[in-house]
């Protein structure tokens, strides 16, 4: 079994069910220990969209990093993604990324551990921060610019 750590982010429709339906189909093959509150956050990359959800969590799983990716995959599409017609960066329903998995470092075609973006994701930090308390995480975040902080938003949602 490893643990590994899943972000989620949704800008359609109803973002906090979006993600918290993709948290119980997650927990149907994977045990989820953990799960941030939910952040609002400014759309990165391409801004003319809605405002974005985002979580994180930690799961032990059985699964391969890349049967996990399948798995996640599946569940995008099961929740309305469809990655055919989307434009990049731009709004979805449901977008899970494997963040870590275990010690695995990995760098393939389909996938990259860590998430080759990481590093410049307020979003994505500070609720993994809540699911995995680390210095290493702790450093991430205070290496960028205050205004990115600034635009995460802690929500009332509940998942």
């Amino acid at each position: 079994m490893t643990v590994a750590f899943v972000g989620l982010g949704s800008n359609m429709g109803d973002r906090r069910l979006n993600i918290s339906r993709a948290v119980k189909l997650i927990s149907g093959r994977c045990r989820v220990l953990a799960v941030s509150r939910i952040y609002e956050t400014e759309p990165m990359y391409v801004t003319d969209q809605p405002k974005f959800f985002n979580a994180a969590i930690r799961i032990r799983t059985e699964m391969n990093p890349a049967a996990l990716l399948a798995f996640l995959n599946r569940i995008e599409k099961g929740l309305g993604r469809n990655r055919a017609k989307e434009r990049r960066f731009g709004k979805r329903t449901i977008d899970l990324d494997i963040l870590f998995f275990g010690n695995v470092r990995l760098k393939s075609r389909r996938l990259v551990i860590p998430h080759p973006r990481l590093r410049e994701r307020a979003f994505v930090l500070i609720p993994l921060y809540e699911v995995r308390r680390s210095t290493e995480i702790r450093r991430l975040i205070k290496a960028l610019p205050e205004k990115e902080i600034e635009g995460i938003r802690r929500t009332n949602a509940v998942l």
